[in-house]
């Protein structure tokens, strides 16, 4: 298919670099159809975090302006199919998630990409982390110790950004241990499940996704031995949990593949998840 397209203009009501976009097919003056996550997801958390859609009250507390026309997507692949199967949508997923479905946006003239993130150029960034409450069994300490190997981290890097490195050492415990939260991390902490019992066949590692609150609460209540998040844990969480980062991970903003926009500033991204700008006449 053909497309014409638009070209930029430095003037306009953000005051930034506005982009007028249009071809053939794709209507600017079309509603943007915005795609978030659900109020427990991590990457929702980071996401309003980085760029300023969550806003500090007087009282110390937050408030998300995520706009009450955004659809709510309960995990990253229903995010994907959402902007895959309509050219007006707009969603945010992990970068290790990333798929041809969908294109990835450059904000604020950075492109989202490890290296980037790497040197701090591409700020919307966050860690995947695992946490627990008390001592671990031995199962799960074992587990742990492979994730942050040189081994474990091996895996970490086919998709996302490894953080430590170190040799594996397994006294092949036995036992069952159970691995809670985050929608984004889970696909990650599967494949790094596969490879531990390839190594300790004695252990079993039952995996349940849900997201990084339900996650981080499971490990304070003891539901679970490690609680997956993909964000920053929150100071009350912080204080009752000890938590280990098992890799860096950034968050693209994602259209339709027919979408000709190609890059937004972190504002143009700020005041379309906070209702400001309605359509893609930006």
């Amino acid at each position: 298919m053909t497309r014409t397209m638009g070209i930029l203009l430095f003037v306009g009501a953000l005051g930034v670099g506005a982009i007028a976009i249009g071809s053939a097919s794709f209507k600017e003056n079309r509603e943007i159809n915005v795609i978030s996550r659900e109020a427990g997801s991590g990457t929702r958390g980071a996401f309003v975090e980085l760029l300023g859609i969550e806003e500090k009250t007087p009282d110390g507390g937050r408030i998300d302006r995520t706009t009450i026309e955004a659809i709510i997507a309960n995990k990253t692949d229903v995010v994907i199919a959402s902007v895959a199967s309509n050219p007006y949508a707009i969603g945010y997923i992990s970068l290790g998630s990333l798929d041809q479905r969908v294109k990835a946006l450059t904000i604020d003239g950075v492109e989202p990409t490890r290296e980037n993130i790497v040197q701090g150029r591409y700020k919307v960034a966050r860690p995947f982390s695992v946490a627990y409450r008390g001592s671990l069994s031995d199962v799960a300490r074992d587990f742990l110790d492979f994730i942050l190997s040189t081994e474990g981290q091996q895996i970490v890097a086919e998709s996302y950004i490894p953080v430590s490195e170190g040799p594996f050492v397994s006294t092949k415990p036995a036992g069952k241990m159970v691995v809670a939260g985050s929608s984004s991390v889970s696909p990650l902490m599967e494949k790094l499940a596969e490879a531990y019992l390839a190594l300790n066949p004695n252990a079993e590692v039952e995996i349940q996704t849900s997201d990084s609150t339900a996650g981080l609460m499971g490990a304070v209540e003891g539901t679970c031995d490690l609680g997956m998040a993909s964000r920053e844990l929150k100071a009350h969480e912080a204080e009752q949990l000890e938590s280990a980062v098992i890799a860096q991970d950034g968050i693209v903003v994602i259209v339709n593949n027919e979408n000709p926009l190609n890059e937004l500033t972190s504002e143009q991204v700020k005041r379309i998840y906070t209702g400001e700008l309605t359509t893609w006449d930006l």
